[in-house]
């Protein structure tokens, strides 16, 4: 058994009957009354982002759960197709678990799913993905702006802003954690 004061990023636990996973957390320690923790965690059935406030002694049971690549395949309708490498078993996992990480999924990519015992509870990207831009607006001769950034549209359909140099066939570097570009990638 733990407490909400052993909170790190990345880890699982189980609170009011749900798995949840800690996405960012500040211990806070008001001027006046006792220390609390604010954490943004993710409900991985639901796969919603909720900001939750707890005591500093609260208990928490943190959670196991094991890894295991795979291959993302297709979307299938209402969720999206995985096969194990190992087995060449493939499993469903749908739209609502995946959240707004099915953005950054391309066909035959490897992706670390995430088991709590046989249960599914989501998929972990890569912290940083290198994606080719499809689609955005040209550069304008003259506009010398600092940090000035348009929209670009990149292969797997995702969209983010970007430098106003980046062209379509570009390759840019993106935080898939914030969705943010990082850098331009020379192929």
């Amino acid at each position: 058994m733990a407490t909400t004061n052993d909170l790190r990023n990345g880890m699982f636990f189980e609170y009011d009957g749900e798995i949840l996973e800690v996405v960012e957390f500040q211990h806070v320690k008001p001027g006046k009354g006792p220390a609390f923790v604010r954490a943004k965690v993710r409900n991985m059935r639901t796969g919603t982002l909720v900001e939750r406030t707890y005591r500093t002694s609260e208990k928490i049971e943190p959670v196991r759960i094991d890894k295991k690549v795979m291959e993302y395949l297709y979307q299938d309708g209402d969720g999206y197709v995985f096969m194990d490498n190992e087995t060449y078993e493939q499993v469903h996992i749908s739209t609502e678990m995946l959240g707004d990480r099915i953005n950054f999924l391309k066909p035959n990519s490897t992706i670390d799913t995430l088991f709590y015992g046989q249960q599914i509870m989501g998929i972990e990207l890569p912290a940083f993905l290198e994606l080719a831009v499809t689609e955005t607006d040209p550069g304008e001769k003259g506009n010398t702006v600092q940090n000035a950034l348009k929209r670009a549209k990149l292969e797997t359909g995702a969209e983010v802003q970007v430098p106003m140099f980046i062209e379509i066939g570009s390759v840019v570097k993106i935080d898939t954690r914030t969705m943010k570009y990082i850098e331009r990638v020379s192929k």
